[in-house]
């Protein structure tokens, strides 16, 4: 990246025309304990090339990667095998520096990818639309709070129903004050809509129909919020929800360090002019052939802002592409058996798990994660297993969520329920 200096007369103008006094102004928005007040600490001053490069590797050599040894973190991103055909075809030129297919006669492989994208979608949520993808599960989550506020005008409160991921919530939370809306525990007649994650952060598996229920009860939505889409290759289809968003970065994208992300929306078809984003839509030429553009953009960028449902400028289309590409090698038997692997071997966990003193499964039912409570404080827990090379679950103060995979061997098993029992016991 080139370094341009800048005078200070220079910052001057610049600030002078678009009307702020000082740098600082541009930040306003942020909470003052979240600014920086001083250089960082243990930051060396700049350097040459080589020795930044010599610091970062002495960094990146720090870090315990996913694939080096027993894994059972999830919590919102979850590990799995992407084949390697996956990076070979998103890396062509086609797919990998694609923009905004604006001239279809050009777009035609880019649009095809996000049809498909939207129809596996669809198929999998059992909602009549979906569009061709957001930036994450927990921007999704905020758009569909905000799409609901308009759908159901005057209301102002969300509810939220169980354990909903608290990422997700600070999100949708810093959307809604945005709005003068706010989120709720109480379901009642000021709420807008209701969320239900499923299965919920902590893995339950809950009662969509109940839930259903008690927003038809207040004339609220229900909005269905999952965050490990392939639960959805084993799990009834949240068909109850008029609004499902969530993450799909676990198929095709992987882990990554912790992104790009890939979020899901889709909702039924009476909502379809209140949703963020855009949709491709399928059609023919005049020649008769089936052809693909876009037919549905209600993005600021391309209508009037008042009339704009959103301001999402991205589409994450080479995610998207990359989750099209796994999908569609998984096919919807191969997406199903995969989700019957992941669930088996979080059944064999759990069963192991259920013979070490000091570990209480509880969950009544989940798909590949579950939470259990320990004897010991689980941070605790988890920097011993660390030192025994293995990734523990999420901790919550005794609390642990364990996520599983088709990659979690036996013996990573058997590694963690022997680990468990010498810390715990």
């Amino acid at each position: 990246m080139r370094y341009l200096a800048l005078t200070n007369k220079d910052r001057a103008e610049m600030l002078a025309a678009i009307g702020v006094s000082s740098i600082d102004q541009l930040y306003d928005a942020v909470p003052s304990e979240f600014l920086l007040k001083k250089p960082i600490e243990n930051l060396p001053n700049h350097q040459g090339e080589l020795e930044v490069e010599n610091i970062l590797k002495s960094y990146a050599n720090k870090n315990r990667a996913a694939s080096e040894g027993p894994f059972f973190l999830g919590a919102g991103c979850y590990k799995h095998h992407v084949p390697a055909t996956v990076d070979h075809l998103i890396q062509r030129s086609e797919f990998l520096t694609s923009y905004t297919p604006y001239q279809p006669e050009i777009s035609q492989g880019t649009l095809a990818v996000i049809f498909q994208f939207q129809s596996i979608i669809a198929l999998l949520t059992g909602m009549e639309v979906a569009n061709a993808s957001m930036y994450d599960g927990a921007t999704s989550m905020g758009e569909a709070c905000l799409m609901a506020i308009r759908i159901k005008s005057g209301r102002k409160n969300i509810a939220i129903f169980g354990n909903v991921h608290p990422d997700y919530l600070e999100v949708t939370k810093t959307s809604l004050d945005l709005h003068d809306a706010k989120l709720v525990s109480e379901i009642d007649e000021s709420c807008a809509a209701v969320v239900v994650q499923y299965p919920d952060f902590h893995g339950e598996i809950g009662d969509l129909d109940e839930v259903r229920k008690q927003c038809d009860s207040v004339g609220a939505l229900l909005i269905c919020v999952t965050n490990e889409i392939l639960s959805l290759g084993l799990l009834e289809a949240p068909k109850q929800a008029d609004i499902c968003v969530g993450e799909a970065s676990s198929i095709g994208v992987g882990l990554n360090f912790g992104g790009p992300l890939l979020g899901f929306f889709a909702c039924k078809k009476e909502f379809v002019r209140q949703m963020p984003g855009r949709i491709c839509g399928a059609t023919v030429d005049v020649d008769g052939k089936p052809g693909y553009v876009l037919t549905l953009n209600a993005r600021e960028q391309h209508i009037r802002r008042e009339k704009a449902t959103s301001n999402i400028c991205s589409n994450q289309g080479l995610c998207a592409t990359a989750f099209t590409i796994h999908a569609s090698l998984l096919g919807e038997i191969g997406f199903k058996q995969l989700a019957l692997i992941n669930h088996k071997k979080a059944c064999d966990l759990a069963d192991e798990l259920q013979k070490v003193k000091g570990v209480k499964i509880l969950n009544q039912n989940f798909f590949n994660e579950f939470s259990v409570e320990l004897s010991k404080d689980a941070s605790e827990v988890n920097k011993k297993l660390l030192a025994k090379n293995i990734i523990g679950g999420f901790a919550q103060g005794n609390k642990m969520i364990l996520a599983v995979n088709e990659l979690t061997s036996q013996d990573d098993i058997k590694s963690l329920v022997l680990a468990l029992s010498e810390i715990l016991n």
